[in-house]
């Protein structure tokens, strides 16, 4: 299982190359979502994605009642985009999805995530999305899956695979390849961040990445 906040539970226990189609309760989809909409969070979201593409990959999805089906809105990074929506909730809606490769393979993962990312980012933005990120996971501490319960050390900033990044902290500039962590110390005394590259991805750094 990956770390990096990228929590999974597995879909279905068997091992197929052919396309199988696998239904989920949108119930539990739908309880997360209702818990991080209660903050009110305006820099930060929960991303529900199936992350590992070249050995589960995607072929379609929808969302059905007893009476009707909606379409789903898969990302080619297998990002889903699920509604929250009570009515679907109370009409027991199904997540169906057409899985093509090992289905032991495949999981739905959740991962705490900013927005929005740019190429430049004063002290205050920063800070702002690190507090954001340690109250969503806070509210999400009592779902049964594993979660940190202590505050988390810093921030991630995930840029395309195998990208050379020059990054600037107040006037000291460095190069980084893929990715660069803040330590909680280092946002802290920061000013300003700019980025020769926009990330791909900015989460949460934990103590056990």
């Amino acid at each position: 299982m990956k770390r990096n906040l990228l929590f999974s539970c597995l879909i279905i226990v068997c091992s197929s190359v052919q396309a199988i189609p696998i239904s989920l309760e949108y119930q539990g989809f739908y309880q997360r979502l209702k818990q991080v909409n209660k903050g009110h969070y305006s820099q930060v979201e929960l991303v529900f994605s199936v992350p590992n593409k070249e050995k589960c990959r995607i072929q379609s999805g929808n969302i059905s009642t007893e009476k009707e089906s909606f379409p789903l809105i898969i990302t080619k990074e297998q990002r889903l985009f699920l509604p929250f929506d009570e009515k679907l909730k109370s009409d027991r809606a199904l997540i169906n999805l057409d899985i093509q490769g090992e289905t032991k393979h495949c999981n739905i993962a959740m991962q705490v995530r900013a927005k929005q990312t740019k190429m430049e980012y004063t002290h205050g933005d920063i800070v702002e999305i690190q507090a954001e990120m340690n109250a969503m996971l806070s509210e999400m501490q009592g779902f049964p899956m594993r979660y940190f319960t202590t505050d988390i050390a810093g921030v991630s900033f995930l840029f395309e695979a195998d990208s050379d990044v020059t990054v600037n902290i107040d006037g000291v500039v460095q190069s980084v390849s893929g990715k660069l962590r803040l330590s909680r110390a280092q946002i802290l005394t920061l000013t300003n961040l700019k980025l020769s590259l926009k990330p791909k991805v900015i989460s949460p750094w934990t103590n056990g990445d």
